[in-house]
């Protein structure tokens, strides 16, 4: 999981949810919750899919608080 600043200042989490079922391709989504409101506000990214959680830590690790902030905006 992930910290990081929405335009407004607002904190958010971002981080990853397994997908139930056999299908094991992109597996793995993006998911961000405020961090004053906890997963219950979560949002779902469906297009940010992973096949492995490893793969989708490791980007969630690199990409840059823009990237974070714009894949937010397109949820």
């Amino acid at each position: 999981m992930r910290e990081f600043q929405d335009d407004t200042g607002r904190v958010w989490v971002a981080g990853v949810r397994e997908r139930p079922g056999t299908n094991y391709k992109g597996r793995f989504g993006f998911v961000a919750h405020p961090k004053d409101l906890g997963p219950t506000a979560e949002v779902s990214l469906e297009d940010v899919r992973w096949n492995r959680v490893e793969t989708a830590r490791r980007t969630l690790e690199t990409m840059s608080e823009v990237e974070l902030v714009r894949r937010l905006r397109s949820a």
